[in-house]
């Protein structure tokens, strides 16, 4: 299941189952390039081969081995005339999930919260917060419903004001006030709602806010300097440009009329807790692949929740859910991380954005991509793919050829 809906934003492939400037200051992990000129030339070859392929405008790729850069690049334009550089910042959208969850696992180490803590000890007037754990809300098997996926109403909100300005309680109220889809714990769906519920109760839990905790707990440990909180559109400079043709049909543009338009500055501040609606650039995006993927915040116990595959053969498809999956080898949600095959992935989609950071455990291998779009990869309905996952497994498979990711049916 490579295809996507629209504003999927979170999901990447789920539901499916030129070179620019250096930043000043590169992570201190980095420990300078490798001497093999061929796996970066090889992962080059694949990027303008799938750009070309897959109607990309923009490829930002970093992949390291072990710390080593393999290769750090930026091909096609941000805009026209504006050449994509690697210093360019962009929304990680997904990849915020993963720190809210490594936020939760480091709370739990330090004995400030359990993952059996049922979410009215902190949430009371949540309806079902008496069934639901934290636990729960961070591996999405709470059976809460998506305010976004499935949600007509939200949709058309979302489209007909994308620049508008979302509050948690807002967002919220398209969800939780619904009967929850199963019970609490025996089975999974995909929902935004989880992780906007959970960033809410870890505020209340430690009496400080998610841009705080996020920082202190997360992305100063793991050296983010480019990763900053933007519950607004803003995005510092320099900025890679996003175009989209989502909109087409929630507009009623007619099919054969072009419709291709700039979503760089829509309003992200409905995408998950506040705190965690991030930018940040490629440098950050690999650095958060082999920070979190070898798991050196959390402890041993924790850090296994994290990857665990248990959900495999213990999740089903589920009548009016659309958010509902098997977990399965080309897909199973650990905690705040999908498992894809041998790799610890997030692969965010949004507003003509995509991307994903990956990390290949045994091998230390990390990739990151960031992708933009030309407007031939939009169909009628304004759909498009991850591609940036596509050419994660094709980036993967070349540094990683015995542990290839498995590709998901099309």
């Amino acid at each position: 299941m490579l295809r996507t809906r629209r504003i999927l934003g979170l999901i990447g492939a789920l539901l499916m189952l030129v070179a620019g400037c250096a930043p000043a200051t590169p992570p201190a992990e980095s420990t300078g390039p490798t001497t093999d000129t061929a796996k970066a030339d090889a992962v080059m070859k694949i990027v303008r081969d799938t750009m070309a392929e897959t109607h990309l405008k923009a490829v930002i790729v970093r992949a390291t081995v072990d710390g080593k850069e393999v290769v750090t690049q930026a091909v096609g334009d941000s805009m026209t005339g504006v050449p994509a550089t690697t210093n360019m910042h962009f929304r990680n959208g997904a990849v915020a999930i993963s720190y809210v969850a490594t936020l939760l696992l480091i709370l739990v180490d330090e004995k400030k919260v359990s993952l059996d803590d049922k979410l009215s000890k902190w949430l009371p007037d949540v309806p079902h917060a008496d069934r639901v754990t934290l636990g729960q809300l961070a591996r999405m098997t709470s059976g809460y419903v998506d305010y976004v996926i499935g949600n007509t109403e939200f949709e058309k909100a979302l489209y007909e004001d994308p620049f508008r300005q979302w509050e948690p309680d807002q967002i919220l109220g398209f969800a939780t006030s619904k009967p929850l889809l199963y019970e609490p714990g025996t089975n999974w769906n995909y929902a935004h709602t989880n992780y906007v519920l959970l960033g809410k109760a870890l505020e209340k839990a430690t009496g400080q806010d998610m841009p705080t905790l996020l920082e202190d707990k997360v992305l100063r440990p793991l050296g983010l300097t480019n990763t900053a909180n933007s519950f607004t559109p803003e995005i510092p400079a320099p900025v890679l440009h996003a175009f989209t043709s989502e909109r087409r049909e929630a507009l009623k543009i007619p099919s054969g009329t072009p419709f291709y338009e700039e979503s760089t500055y829509w309003n992200p501040s409905w995408t998950i807790t506040h705190g965690a609606i991030q930018t940040t650039n490629i440098y950050d995006m690999e650095a958060s692949a082999s920070g979190l993927g070898s798991g050196k915040l959390l402890s041993k116990e924790s850090y296994a929740k994290m990857v665990s595959t248990d959900l495999r053969g213990k999740t089903h498809l589920l009548p009016g859910c659309t958010t509902c999956a098997e977990m399965n080898d080309v897909y199973t949600y650990g905690m705040g991380t999908v498992i894809t095959g041998d790799w610890l992935v997030q692969n965010p989609l949004f507003a003509g954005e995509a991307g994903v950071m990956a990390y290949l455990p045994s091998k230390k291998v990390s990739i990151a991509v960031a992708v933009t779009y030309l407007p031939e990869a939009f169909d009628e309905q304004g759909n498009y793919h991850n591609e940036g996952d596509t050419l994660f497994r094709r980036i993967a498979k070349e540094l990683a050829p015995d542990d290839a990711p498995p590709v998901p049916p099309k």
